[in-house]
């Protein structure tokens, strides 16, 4: 073979390996994961479960929970369910941060016998998370009680721990993430209420810090839900979340904002702080969860798709007697408009509904707003109805 061929083929092996290794590294994905909070399950799990399946990759799933006055209380978590869904399962402990002690001998009897009926039920959990809000202070008791309960666990079975931003000032820190595989860091509702319920600057900022402290994998836990804050005697505000609570007042309504949890999962996955694993997404929303996103939002947060929002009028009826109703055709939950408008021919009668006050002229049919709901991505509502000779299909303007 002739030489000068062979160095021509050798040198342009050697310049594409060149430039090959010239390319950036792409930051692998982050993991998506989700929690299940709801301590009992109901017949809409299936469905949610069902839609959630190809976006997140591990249930992280309330189990069993130890509370100053209630003592220790387990989820009635749907087993068979929970088996069929097939993912990678973490089961969560959540043990009260205003426990006067932690009782290692009670917690590890109610751990051993959770994990020994889950087993009987057929499921094989991948982990164990314990959620606890141990004040700094305490973190040397905590590490300990970490250390001997890891003891007492199946080989093979990981251990994780819900984890606060307030521990990046303790001492103690980097020894409690050494007794464990993997912390989740909570940057949602870990600060007084009044001054909003999560703050993206701030999380990336706790984050960035987090993973300088330890070598251990570590997850962010983020927040698509909401709470509401009622005013109190004392001057606290007093939390409203899943459960409404008997209080008169004011509820001044919290949301985390989709667009800036996207911006932060862009920028996450373009530039990730060392030893970020993945995100954990707080929670897995059922139909009829008013203070979460829908399920359709989170899954386009989580996936990286660009948000939109757009609203479409429909009208649905026969003989001149007409529904018409609002659709969201995005993937952003929206707030119900302030103002819709309909052209018309004349009309022999017509209402608002669900919140809409009619303001009627010969031509047209106005809606406006005289309260706000949020109508989930994909979802409907009706905002009032019509008698009228004509509607013009597509004639309508809608004013946030």
């Amino acid at each position: 073979m002739p030489a000068i061929p062979l160095l021509r083929r050798v040198f342009a092996g050697f310049a594409l390996a060149v430039l090959t290794g010239c390319q950036p590294d792409l930051a692998p994905p982050l993991d998506q994961q989700l929690y299940i909070w709801q301590r009992q399950w109901r017949p809409a799990h299936e469905q949610a479960l069902a839609e959630s399946r190809a976006d997140f990759s591990t249930l992280r799933v309330l189990a069993l929970q130890a509370q100053p006055k209630a003592g220790w209380s387990r989820a009635l978590v749907n087993l068979p369910r929970l088996k069929a869904d097939g993912r990678p399962l973490i089961a969560v402990v959540r043990i009260d941060g205003q426990l006067p002690a932690l009782d290692l001998q009670l917690a590890g009897t109610q751990i051993a016998q959770l994990l020994a009926d889950w087993q009987a039920a057929g499921l094989a959990p991948s982990g164990l998370e314990i959620d606890h809000d141990s004040g700094s202070a305490r973190l040397p008791g905590y590490t300990e009680f970490l250390l001997k309960l890891r003891e007492q666990l199946p080989p093979g079975l990981k251990l994780s721990i819900t984890a606060l931003p307030a521990w990046l000032d303790s001492p103690h820190l980097p020894a409690l993430l050494q007794a464990v595989d993997s912390s989740v860091l909570q940057v949602h509702a870990v600060s007084d209420p009044r001054r909003g319920l999560f703050d993206p600057l701030q999380a990336k900022s706790w984050a960035e810090r987090w993973s300088r402290v330890s070598d251990r994998p570590f997850y962010l836990a983020l927040p698509a839900y909401g709470i509401a804050l009622l005013p109190d005697t004392g001057g606290a505000p007093v939390v409203e979340s899943e459960t409404p609570l008997n209080r008169p007042g004011e509820r001044r309504e919290l949301l985390a904002d989709p667009q800036q949890l996207a911006d932060l999962g862009r920028q996450l996955r373009d530039k990730p702080p060392a030893h970020l694993a993945g995100l954990i997404w707080f929670r897995l929303p059922l139909p009829g969860d008013r203070r979460a996103w829908s399920l359709a939002t989170l899954k386009a947060v989580a996936r990286g798709d660009t948000l939109a929002s757009q609203w479409r009028v429909e009208l649905a009826g026969q003989g001149g007697l007409f529904d018409i109703s609002l659709v969201n055709v995005g993937n952003l939950d929206l707030a119900v408009p302030a103002r819709v408008e309909l052209n018309v021919e004349s009309c022999d009668a017509a209402d608002g509904l669900n919140g809409y006050r009619l303001q009627q002229s010969p031509q047209h049919l106005i809606f406006n707003r005289q309260s706000s709901v949020r109508v989930a991505a994909g979802g409907r509502r009706v905002l009032g109805w019509a008698r009228c000779h004509g509607i013009e299909q597509g004639a309508w303007n809608v004013y946030p």
